[in-house]
């Protein structure tokens, strides 16, 4: 049986504008040689760390194209691609399969609350419009819907382009229940190429012990080289050294999102030279008190000198 082709630290990136607010591709472009350099082994773009929600569609395109290029294949590519319209969600999957990206993530439709009746023909339109692998995102959080296990087993047993979830409930044991009802499709063959993945950077390792296979990062940007060995280590069996690895690297999960994501993250890969503190209203720049309590909180734990 095929095994999940999205695995591993993949990282939710950033997208870098000008001052006055412009598309800044050329240090968009940098950031993912940054991340190919480190080993990462999967790149989001357009995702909510991206703040996909104030791009337009050609920025959208621009961004994803970027991407696409400066990766030449060496790791998938995973478009965000969500909209709480269901009609502009298989638009933007079109839109994205005529670009040749890899996957594309799709969060649950925000603020509609749709139930869950609605969320899998949501989902199912989704992957009916275009061929290109779809992964699920479910952040009740910050979009108010909860797509529950069985619906996600649902989907996975319907949808063959359905592949994957990005959990971000903060909870393990939903992690597991998902990969057990999973397990149990198909009358009990399951899906082996469907892969399950943390939301939470906090919750990583836990994740992985439960049969998890992989995290869709935020503070891989800081340490995406110390995430892709956590993640070796564990798949070799060296579980001492992944949970060292785990111990230096779980304050980033607290540290950078102290405030709205991705206000920290990409304040901290300013700091670095990389990018530009500019953000897209309603976002904002952290104040000068938020600033100072992020760089003290990065330097105690030496993630920033």
């Amino acid at each position: 049986m095929p095994k999940p082709r999205f695995t591993g630290v993949i990282t939710a990136l950033v997208t870098p504008f000008h001052e006055d607010g412009s598309l800044d591709l050329a240090a968009y472009r940098a950031l993912v040689r940054e991340q190919l350099a480190a080993g990462v082994d999967g790149l989001v773009p357009c995702g909510t760390t991206g703040e996909s929600v104030t791009l337009s569609q050609d920025e959208h395109r621009a961004v994803v194209t970027a991407c696409r290029d400066e990766a030449r294949g060496m790791v998938p590519v995973i478009a965000g691609a969500g909209a709480n319209d269901t009609k502009k969600a298989v638009y933007n999957q079109r839109a994205m399969h005529e670009l040749g990206v890899d996957a594309t993530l799709h969060v649950t439709p925000y603020y509609n609350k749709p139930t869950q009746e609605g969320l899998y023909r949501h989902f199912r339109a989704v992957a009916e419009a275009a061929p290109t692998p779809v992964i699920l995102y479910n952040v009740p959080g910050r979009t108010g819907v909860d797509l529950l296990p069985e619906t996600v087993a649902r989907l996975a047993a319907d949808c063959p382009t359905i592949v994957g979830v990005k959990e971000a409930t903060g909870s393990v044991a939903r992690a597991q229940d998902v990969l057990n009802r999973v397990a149990v499709i198909h009358g009990g063959e399951g899906r082996d190429d469907f892969a399950v993945l943390s939301g939470d950077d906090g919750l990583i390792l836990g994740l992985l012990a439960v049969g998890g296979h992989g995290v869709i990062s935020v503070i891989s940007h800081l340490c995406c080289k110390e995430l892709s060995q956590m993640f070796k280590a564990f798949r070799d069996g060296k579980h001492a050294e992944a949970q060292a690895l785990a111990k230096r690297i779980s304050p980033l999960a607290q540290i950078l999102f102290f405030r709205t994501s991705p206000m920290p993250v990409k304040t901290a890969v300013a700091w670095r030279g990389l990018i530009k503190k500019t953000f897209r209203l309603p976002l904002c720049s952290l104040d000068d008190g938020e600033e100072a309590q992020l760089k003290k909180m990065l330097m105690a734990e030496g993630w920033l000198s």
